[in-house]
């Protein structure tokens, strides 16, 4: 049995940060950042949830100890209460053995939620707790290069104060689907992220987010005229999701994207690009 426990080395606290946040050791002057990234960014989608069970704690840990992706994805959602935590769906029946919608819950009713060990991801995995984004912040910020998606816009405020206590401005990409939300994130101080499917990349203008967005998060479906004008939009990083072959990341990186949001890093990470 595949089991993860808190790594209590790392964990050890020395220097103040800002707002008397007391920082990890491996921090030295301060929190790796987006500006350590390589030209070439892999990002752990759901922790990569075709290696492990996704947006969980084990699976989020197993990605940061490998060491295959330079980013790593999850997902928020807000409850009741205004707890952040992680989760993808609306609903916890897909991926727990409970069932009912994520807001429905407290914080002390999420602590009794149980996550579904998935079928068909390699190794044995338990049925732990989903995460809080406290915890994720605590545990990984500023060790690596998060990405969180907002899925409830109104949880924005709330995320923005625990990433900036943390001073983790820089270390943490706030995605989207929805511009005026990037926006809201960017006036917030915040790394802003933008994701797009192939349908609304037809029609969009992403120039006209250039001064805003920090990541375009294209559809790697999207067709080659609609990667190419999100390539030349002016945004700093276009990277394409959600890419789970050799072949579907070579395709985007030929088309001018400098990263791929993967479900399967460890795959891609030891597959060389085609023609490099």
């Amino acid at each position: 049995m595949v089991t993860r426990t808190v790594l209590t080395g790392l964990t050890a606290l020395a220097l103040t940060g800002p707002a008397g946040f007391l920082a990890p050791l491996e921090w030295g002057g301060g929190p790796l950042t987006v500006d350590a990234l390589p030209p070439l960014v892999y990002t752990a989608h759901r922790g990569g949830a075709l290696e492990v069970p996704e947006n969980s704690m084990s699976g989020l840990m197993t990605a940061f100890e490998r060491g295959t992706a330079q980013v790593i994805d999850a997902d928020t959602r807000m409850l009741r209460d205004g707890t952040l935590v992680v989760m993808h769906d609306e609903t916890l029946d897909r991926t727990t053995y409970a069932r009912g919608p994520v807001r429905g819950l407290s914080r002390k009713e999420w602590q009794q939620v149980r996550l579904r060990p998935p079928a068909g991801v390699p190794g044995r995995w338990r049925a732990e707790r989903p995460p809080t984004v406290e915890e994720v912040l605590d545990r990984f910020g500023g060790r690596v290069v998060l990405m969180l998606e907002a899925k409830d816009a109104q949880s924005l405020a709330r995320l923005s104060a625990m990433i900036h206590a943390r001073g983790l401005a820089r270390s943490v990409f706030v995605n989207t689907n929805r511009p005026w939300v990037a926006r809201r994130a960017h006036d917030l101080g915040l790394l802003a992220q933008l994701w797009r499917s192939r349908g609304q990349l037809r029609t969009d203008r992403p120039e006209r987010w250039a001064s805003f967005v920090d990541v375009l998060d294209v559809d790697y479906k999207a067709r080659d005229r609609d990667l190419l004008r999100a390539v030349n939009s002016g945004v700093p990083r276009v990277w394409a999701h959600t890419v789970t072959t050799p072949r579907q990341r070579d395709r985007v990186l030929r088309l001018g994207c400098n990263g791929v949001i993967t479900d399967a890093p460890g795959l891609l990470s030891r597959t060389p690009v085609s023609g490099a």
